[in-house]
């Protein structure tokens, strides 16, 4: 009998360790059950730190709630995955690749993630929810880390898109705050990857069919009386675009102003919304303000673009 607990313990010790050493530590957010999750990069990153910190909630008591409810600020992610979020009945065949905002420091993994893929599902749409690389990994060109794994993300979905009910002709990006200007960096960095091709995903196109992009950051210079941000250069192979951000976003409205006239002047099909109140980081999380009814918006606006066809406007 002793030598059978022996036994056991040392099956645990190597269930424990393996998970441990080999996988690293335990995500502080996983999907729930239910829901497809795979790793970006089946290798590690490319420049992977040998020892990165755990991956932790950094939210805390102080910080602040949105619509009630608090926010799950997500930090220290070294092991970037992709989540699809499939919807349950009616499949339109469109997915949208989202991304979490967070200035690069955290991601909002569930008021401008899961929350979101609630919502997309609702419209039978496929949400596929990017938890990528932070901190300090953009805005590009300071880092390429998160714009690598966008990249990586949409070549996956394409690769994957027959499996996974969806269209690959009908593959968007929609990103809030620092993840819309990663949508906005992937709508323009899209010819080349940043990183070595390491299996089939990384030889079909990354670049979207359309971007939603909403209270964006990093668009427009602050410091340069807002101008353009030489980063992102719009031209005519950019993508039509669904952009929205309040007059009073404390990040400044410019960015999409900005970014809307830099389409309008390459020729590229896109429709702004400017609201007087909302500030900054309101989710789909409704309120009183006008500005919480943007969902409704970018749905009409799927019809008009013919993304998602044959329904009343």
């Amino acid at each position: 009998m002793r030598k059978r607990f022996f036994l056991l313990a040392g099956v645990a010790c190597i269930s424990t360790c393996v998970s441990g050493s080999l996988f690293g530590q335990k995500p502080a957010w996983q999907p729930a059950l239910g829901h497809l999750s795979i790793p970006l990069w089946p290798q590690g990153a490319p420049g992977a730190q040998a020892n990165p910190p755990p991956e932790i909630d950094t939210t805390t008591a102080k910080d602040r709630l949105v619509a009630g409810n608090p926010v799950i600020r997500l930090g220290n992610v070294s092991a970037p995955t992709l989540t699809l979020y499939a919807p349950k009945g009616k499949n339109t065949g469109v997915g949208i690749v989202v991304f979490p905002g967070g200035s690069y420091k955290i991601l909002a993994i569930d008021l401008e993630g899961t929350e979101v893929c609630d919502w997309l599902n609702s419209a039978g749409i496929n949400c596929i929810l990017i938890k990528y690389r932070v901190p300090d990994t953009g805005p590009y060109p300071k880092s390429s880390a998160a714009l690598q794994d966008a990249q990586r993300a949409v070549g996956i979905v394409r690769s994957h898109a027959a499996e996974w009910h969806i269209d690959s002709n009908r593959v968007g990006v929609l990103g809030f705050s620092a993840g819309a200007h990663l949508a906005a960096a992937l709508s323009t960095h899209f010819d080349q990857r940043l990183y070595d091709p390491i299996d089939a995903a990384d030889q079909l196109s990354c670049r979207p069919d359309f971007a939603v992009l909403v209270y964006p950051g990093y668009l427009a210079l602050a410091e340069l009386n807002f101008a353009p941000n030489p980063d992102i250069p719009v031209t005519e192979k950019t993508l039509s675009s669904f952009i929205v951000q309040a007059e009073d976003d404390p990040v400044h409205v410019e960015n999409a102003i900005v970014y809307f006239l830099a389409l309008k002047n390459a020729k590229v099909p896109a429709e702004l919304h400017i609201y007087a109140e909302g500030g900054h980081g309101y989710g789909l999380r409704r309120t009183a303000l006008p500005v919480t009814t943007w969902p409704d918006s970018v749905i009409t606006w799927l019809h008009t673009i013919q993304m998602l066809p044959n329904a009343a406007h």
